[in-house]
């Protein structure tokens, strides 16, 4: 399956982000970086390969990658 049969979709719930930077700091494709509180903001979405770091250490459940289907 090729990249373009899939797209994901990052959620970050602003509500339960602390502003670690665990999402930032995990993520090898730079998708993301901080406003200037800290907050993750999504700056390379294309780049993501879905590894979901971002999800999986994320301590506070902030962040939900979705894959959907394109077809």
């Amino acid at each position: 399956m090729n990249k373009t049969d899939k797209e994901v979709k990052i959620h970050i719930d602003e509500a339960l982000c602390k502003r670690c930077g665990f999402c930032i700091e995990f993520c090898n494709t730079k998708v993301y970086e901080a406003d200037q509180d800290g907050l993750p903001l999504i700056k390379n979405l294309e780049e993501c390969t879905n590894c979901r770091l971002c999800e999986l250490r994320c301590p506070d459940f902030a962040i939900r990658v979705e894959v959907v289907n394109n077809e």
